[in-house]
């Protein structure tokens, strides 16, 4: 019995019509629409992060004469949480914010506008040294992380054109 339910099951779900989305490898559709973005430049030292982050991301599949362009501006902010008693700050926050719009080059339409983010918290300890490298390195992950959530969007997007 339960051998006839879980071949009803993986029936079932074989017919649901779910393919996966970087079916090809590096020589697949999407892989390939992904080689074949510019990163415009982005201002900053966060800017350089994500950018780097997503050209590596991009130009997985190998590099391909650009037929698309993202343009993304970001807005890193850093804000004091916790207040102890003495008036200092005990904890930050990091959120780093992207509006992205994805440009197809051979006719100017916007494929993709879209905004992500990300945030971490940051304790705040006695060491400036200690907190500045706290803050640093919640950069590098957040624009890691943000790199990633755009790469995805950018797939889901680029999956649907021709």
């Amino acid at each position: 019995m339960r051998i006839l339910f879980a071949s009803l099951a993986l029936a079932t779900l074989s017919a649901c019509g779910l393919s996966p989305m970087y079916a090809g490898g590096g020589s697949g559709a999407v892989a390939q629409s992904l080689a074949a973005i510019d990163v415009a430049p982005i201002e900053g030292r966060a800017g350089w992060l994500v950018r780097a982050a997503l050209e590596e991301r991009f130009q997985a599949a190998g590099e391909v004469a650009p037929r698309y362009r993202i343009e993304v501006r970001l807005d890193d902010q850093l804000e004091g949480l916790a207040v102890l008693r003495d008036d200092t700050i005990s904890r930050e926050r990091r959120t780093l914010r992207a509006r992205y719009q994805l440009i197809d080059l051979a006719t100017g339409d916007i494929l993709l506008d879209a905004t992500d983010g990300s945030d971490a918290g940051i304790d705040v300890v006695s060491s400036e040294y200690a907190v500045i490298a706290a803050e640093q390195t919640a950069l590098e992950n957040l624009s890691q992380d943000l790199a990633q959530r755009i790469t995805t969007r950018v797939a889901l997007a680029l999956r649907n054109q021709p």
